[in-house]
């Protein structure tokens, strides 16, 4: 799916770590999915407005306050495997219920924040996921907050649930399906990467930012389950493809900037292209 301006300049913007984007370079890259200088120029002053970007002196844009909070937690993609700890069969509970639901935009934030971290809602109001995010309790409040949860929420740690509710704990991940799709998104990625030297570059730029974006995007909001309820095998396998690939993407863009003075860009599109920054 071909992105959008807005979409495809927060993935630039992400993918230079800090470093500015100067209009330019933002018109060249969106030119190659077909994206008029004007709609580039319009784009980056309603994301100016938005607080999504914000100036980095003349013609150059750097990510705003609105994006900086979901945009470390989305560049930390490649250390997720380390973020990780055995389980010993606890969960992390989020209870919101006393927050309400009117506010659709506190609403839309918290459930954002709850997504990203790989919590399911096992009865209103009450998230968990399996307490096996490395660090403390604390550490994973101050995330959760940091993504958009409101710090009234109460967050705990829980055990030893009674066998009907435990059953629909079970319930609430679907890990066969998880696994299908380490498998197949794999294969997909090695499939394209053993072909990609057969395309014309500009084309490969293309294919590798929007099939990389995916790719990442399941990583970013995969909820990192332990086994058994998930095969870390496959998970594993599936995460150093896309490292590859993305490796890759970046060689193609960098031997395109070359050539034409575009930008180099990761070869993913972020998770914050593809709605997680509202």
């Amino acid at each position: 799916m071909k992105p959008t301006a807005k979409k495809l300049i927060l993935g630039l913007l992400l993918a230079r770590e800090g470093e500015p984007l100067s209009v330019r370079e933002a018109i060249n890259a969106c030119a190659l999915f077909s994206i008029t200088e004007n709609n580039v120029r319009v784009t980056l002053v309603r994301l100016s407005s938005e607080g999504l970007i914000q100036s980095q002196g003349r013609g150059a844009y750097g990510l705003g306050p609105a994006a900086l909070t979901t945009a470390s937690e989305v560049s930390h993609w490649h250390e997720a495997e380390q973020r990780l700890r055995p389980w010993s069969g606890g969960y992390i509970c989020v209870h919101s219920a006393a927050l309400g639901r009117s506010d659709r935009k506190a609403l839309r934030k918290r459930e954002r924040a709850l997504e990203m971290l790989g919590f399911r809602e096992l009865e209103r109001g009450l998230h968990l996921r399996p307490d096996n995010i490395r660090g403390s309790l604390e550490d994973v409040r101050r995330r959760l907050v940091s993504l958009g949860l409101e710090t009234q929420a109460v967050v705990f740690l829980a055990t030893d649930f009674d066998a009907e509710r435990q059953a629909r704990i079970q319930k609430l991940w679907d890990g066969a399906s998880l696994n299908k799709r380490y498998v197949v998104e794999r294969e997909k990625l090695e499939a394209w990467m053993a072909s990609a030297d057969e395309l014309e570059l500009d084309v490969a730029a293309r294919e590798s930012y929007l099939i990389g974006g995916q790719a990442i995007r399941q990583l970013v909001f995969d909820p990192w389950l332990p086994e058994p309820l998930i095969d870390a095998d496959a998970r594993h396998a599936f995460f150093t493809t896309v490292q590859r690939f993305d490796a890759t993407g970046k060689a193609i863009w960098s031997q395109l900037n070359t050539m034409d003075n575009a930008m180099p860009v990761a070869a993913a599109a972020s998770p914050l292209t593809s709605g997680t920054v509202q």
